[in-house]
């Protein structure tokens, strides 16, 4: 909370998609989690069968980072996990670890975060060519086009050989839409069959779970591997995953080790994370609802300034359409507080946004923003919208 005019309190609802993303509050179980953790031995973290010493796994402590690994692995229905700073690194490892050879070809959507926010590193680092294809609007690929440009580079020595398909689920630029299963099935399939194989980034991959209701291994078994975020709707304040074969994790360990990603006091993390695991079915479901109510509010106050489609919102992201002014100039009217508004309204709400595109702002829900936020979220856009008139 914030202070406002005199005498009023000034409530901050953040759905500010950098910060909703990544740095979210751990809550007060995380905490103690933390606490309980820092009274201990600071130890080490690794892989079993590694030597004591540099990032070693072998630890007294239960909660530390083999138990998150663990708990993790058994959740995503994989041999072994691997705990790393960030999703980024783990999205690199695991191309990294798929695409062995210089120039290999990886397969990817234009619009995935993967190739659009991780600063080209699979290039820049990993030597790795990627093929952009387009997004379909459901975050999908279109499964005929995928099939020519895996095709095109066997037995033709002026292709590059494609060794990966990335895809992403829930799939963000497309406003967290979740990839059906049996399309994940026919893109594995398709992939296996031409020796090519099929990297998960699931940074959101617990919403695309709660959102169809099935376990995250459903998911995850139609991959040769995956990334899991514990840092954005899971509430850690650090962290992912890599999850895949045991000979697969091993090589992850080293190439994690080469990035430096080791961690030596990666325990007092887990312990954290640990915590965001247990609290997922609780946690998500809430974020969704709160999404769909402020998109069925926004649609029903039926301005020509801004647009929604509530079909579109499956987990916990709204994507909005600004129509008659640019998405910058909508997004400070939101965060701006005007003594009218405390006379209309009785409130003063800063709504933090930032601009998605020219014309679209992206709202998104972690545990942060309550009902109640949702609430005084809508009633600013009601005052925003009305001040900009018909």
């Amino acid at each position: 909370m914030q202070r406002g005019p005199p005498g009023l309190a000034e409530s901050s609802v953040d759905y500010n998609s950098q910060r909703a993303q990544r740095p979210v509050r751990p809550g007060s179980a995380s905490r103690r989690s933390l606490d309980a953790e820092l009274a201990g031995p600071l130890l080490l973290d690794g892989l079993p069968g590694k030597r004591e010493g540099s990032h070693s796994r072998r630890r007294p402590s239960a909660r530390d980072g083999g138990e998150l690994q663990e708990r993790a692995a058994q959740l995503l229905g994989v041999e072994q996990t691997l705990f790393v700073p960030t999703n980024t690194m783990a999205n690199l490892i695991c191309v990294m670890g798929h695409c062995r050879r210089r120039g290999s070809q990886l397969l990817l959507g234009q619009e995935c975060h993967l190739h659009v926010y991780e600063q080209g590193g699979v290039a820049q680092i990993a030597g790795v060519h990627s093929h952009l294809l387009p997004d379909l609007p459901h975050g999908t690929l279109d499964l005929d086009e995928l099939e020519r440009v895996i095709t095109r580079g066997l037995g033709n020595p002026y292709h590059p050989v494609c060794e990966l398909v990335c895809l992403e689920n829930t799939h963000s630029s497309s406003g967290g839409r979740v990839l059906p299963i049996d399309y994940l099935r026919q893109v594995h399939l398709l992939a296996q069959s031409h020796g090519a194989r099929v990297h998960l980034d699931g940074a959101r991959l617990m919403n695309a779970a709660v959102a169809l209701r099935v376990p995250p291994a459903r998911i995850v078994e139609h991959c040769d591997s995956v990334s899991f975020c514990l840092s954005k709707g899971l509430g850690a304040p650090v962290g992912a995953l890599v999850g895949g074969p045991k000979d697969f994790i091993q090589e992850a360990w080293r190439l994690r080790k080469a990035l430096g990603g080791g961690m030596r006091q990666a325990g007092v993390l887990a312990a954290a994370a640990l915590v965001g695991l247990a609290e997922a079915e609780e946690e998500l479901p809430r974020d969704h609802e709160n999404a769909r109510r402020f998109a069925r509010g926004l649609q029903a106050l039926a301005s020509p300034h801004c647009s929604v489609d509530p079909a579109a919102v499956e987990t916990n992201m709204v994507l909005v359409k600004v129509v008659g002014l640019p998405a910058a100039d909508l997004c400070q009217r939101l965060q701006a507080v005007s003594p009218d508004e405390v006379a209309q309204t009785g409130h003063a709400v800063r709504v933090l946004l930032f601009p998605w595109t020219e014309q679209s702002v992206r709202a998104v829900w972690h545990r942060d923003v309550s009902t109640q936020d949702t609430e005084l979220a809508l009633r600013k856009w009601e005052f925003v919208l009305r001040q900009l008139g018909p």
